[in-house]
């Protein structure tokens, strides 16, 4: 995990970027946010070497691959998992079996999307704020 990283964000409905967008603007972290429509280009990203975020926020529900497929392909590549990459779900669905899914797959946070810009900020703030104090194999000191 790189605490200066890129934020990660697989999203493909355009309001919830903008929305999204605005609440980080809100809260000034410095971190780039590079979103994306589906997993696929995701992955990509992911498997440059170059690239080391510091998390991934995933919705469930998109095109071509979900969520579940998403993080199962990232649990399963040895390169990107060496990246220690926290790895988040960030979605309006959910389900208490989707929940159990995605902690059986080692995802580290399942977060419903807040209907309210102050419950919006008040959420990314927790997790932004959680992983910043969080220490990892790739960033020990």
């Amino acid at each position: 995990m790189n605490r200066n990283g890129e934020i990660i964000i697989i999203e493909d409905d355009e309001d919830d970027h903008f929305l999204l967008e605005e609440v980080f603007t809100i809260l000034n972290y410095p971190n780039k946010r590079v979103y994306f429509h589906d997993g696929f280009s995701a992955l990509e990203h992911l498997h440059d070497p170059s690239t080391v975020p510091f998390l991934v926020l995933s919705d469930i529900n998109m095109p071509q691959i979900d969520g579940f497929e998403l993080r199962e392909k990232l649990k399963n590549d040895a390169d990107i998992h060496l990246k220690c990459i926290p790895y988040l779900f960030f979605s309006t669905a959910m389900s208490q079996q989707m929940v159990i899914d995605a902690y059986s797959m080692s995802v580290q946070g399942f977060f419903i999307k807040p209907g309210s810009i102050p419950e919006l900020t008040d959420t990314i703030k927790a997790i932004i704020e959680y992983w910043k104090k969080c220490a990892s194999p790739t960033n020990f000191q």
